[in-house]
C-alpha cells in the first residue's frame, strides 16, 4: 500500500508543496511544531533513510539544503533545523524546522492546528525564496 507521502507525489491527496523536482518534493507538514515546518521526501518510497542508495541520500540532501536556504531568506528565524526520525511514516523524510528556540523542534509537544489558508499563505512565502 502507497504511505501518505505517495499519495501526495501522485497527487492522490492535496498537500501545499514548495518544491518539487524529478525525484524529490517538499510540502508543508498539516500538523507542524511551528509554522513553516517542512517535509521534504524523495519520491522513490523507502521506509529507511540508510536503506536509500547513497546518489539518493545525497541529492536528499542537497533538495533539502536548496529549500532551507528559501525559508531562511522568508521566515523569521534563527536558523532551520533539520530532523530525521523515520518512525511516523513508513517512508523516508526530513523535517525542516524554523527555529528560534530549541524546543520549536521538540516533537514531544503539541502540534500546530493551522487554518488552509495559513498553510497557504506560508507555502507562497516559502515558494517566493527560490
Amino acid at each position: 500500500m502507497a504511505s501518505i507521502f505517495t499519495k501526495i507525489i501522485n497527487r492522490e491527496i492535496p498537500a501545499q508543496i514548495v518544491a518539487e523536482d524529478e525525484n524529490y518534493i517538499a510540502f508543508l507538514d498539516i500538523m507542524p511544531l511551528v509554522k513553516g515546518h517542512v517535509l521534504v521526501v524523495p519520491k522513490q518510497e523507502v521506509d529507511y533513510i540508510f536503506d536509500l542508495e547513497p546518489e539518493v541520500l545525497a541529492g536528499l540532501h542537497v533538495f533539502s539544503q536548496k529549500v532551507a536556504k528559501a525559508m531562511d531568506k522568508t521566515i523569521k528565524c534563527t536558523r532551520i533545523g533539520v530532523a530525521v526520525i523515520g518512525l511516523e511514516v513508513p517512508h523516508v523524510h526530513v523535517h525542516l524546522v524554523p527555529l528560534r528556540t530549541m524546543d520549536d523542534i521538540n516533537f514531544s509537544r503539541p502540534k500546530l492546528k493551522l487554518t488552509p489558508e495559513e498553510l497557504a499563505e506560508t507555502a507562497e512565502l516559502i515558494k517566493s525564496g527560490f
